[in-house]
């Protein structure tokens, strides 16, 4: 990849600023900072609008808040304001409870490869863990850190990664958008994320299922992107049924085009809460 394509690091979040401080302190310590930041809110309270307003006064790349109200889970929504909003060439697209490795960013850009998106993996932080990384500012485990799941995924060994790096076909089989790297333009190609999706389950396969009807080929990444997992409480599974009808339609018919995405949302970007005591917060590199 040349040097100079821009990458954007795209952080979805709801309504856990202590755990989206964390993150943005992690993306900070980048050794190759992405070019911009996009904070893609589903609907979040002024308590998070007043941790980035607060971060982005000297954060050292434009931070960009993404707000839409809340109306329940519409990651999938949220998520294609900020993909268009970017200006990037590249996108890292992380969960606002990933904590990326210093070298992550460096090492995405340095597998990306055109048509093709990359899966990332994580380890899990147990709930001791987490709380231990909020209340501290850490944002590192050492491999064999007690409290860490899957800890086999926060080896940093980037000279095992060509040899543990696959490329898998199933958009079902370990499909996380929590960590996933991709060209926006593929994104576009795509129309991004299904919005006639809501609640969580499948909209990441869904996405993923068109990208690679769309010729997008999917490579997993080990050792070279590590990120941590931050616990919380698992999101109601309610709106799987209705999800999974939707994603097997895209199997049947080989879509790699939805209606209802980046160019036909189904919902418009608002400005953000305003948090009481924070009139004219807003720092050059913040921009909702």
């Amino acid at each position: 990849m040349s040097e100079h394509t821009r990458c954007a690091a795209l952080v979805a979040t709801y309504n856990w600023p202590s755990a989206l401080a964390l993150v943005l302190s992690a993306l900070r310590a980048q050794e190759r900072l992405p070019d911009e930041v996009l904070i893609a809110d589903d609907g979040s309270g002024p308590e998070t609008t007043a941790v980035i307003a607060r971060i982005a006064a000297d954060f050292p790349v434009p931070l960009h808040h993404v707000w839409h109200s809340d109306e329940g889970f519409r990651a999938g929504a949220i998520r294609n304001r900020a993909i268009a909003a970017s200006s990037s060439d590249y996108i890292v697209q992380i969960d606002g409870d990933i904590v990326l490795h210093p070298a992550a960013i460096r090492q995405h850009l340095a597998r990306a490869r055109r048509n093709t998106f990359m899966q990332g993996s994580r380890a899990l932080l147990s709930q001791s863990r987490t709380t231990q990384w909020l209340e501290s500012g850490c944002i590192s485990a050492r491999a064999f850190e007690s409290g860490v799941r899957h800890r086999l995924n926060s080896w940093y060994l980037p000279w095992l990664a060509p040899l543990a790096s696959r490329t898998t076909s199933d958009p079902l089989v370990r499909v996380r958008g929590c960590h996933v790297a991709y060209w926006r333009e593929d994104a576009l190609r795509v129309n991004g994320y299904n919005e006639a999706m809501t609640g969580w389950g499948l909209e990441d396969s869904e996405f993923v299922a068109r990208l690679q009807h769309a010729g997008v080929a999917r490579r997993a990444l080990k050792f070279s992107t590590v990120a941590w997992h931050l616990w919380h409480d698992e999101r109601s599974r309610e709106a799987v049924p209705r999800n999974r009808a939707v994603y097997e339609e895209t199997l049947a018919s080989r879509a790699t085009w939805c209606a209802l995405g980046i160019s036909a949302p189904t919902t418009v970007v608002s400005a953000p809460p305003v948090p009481s005591g924070a009139a004219g917060f807003s720092a050059p590199t913040y921009t909702s």
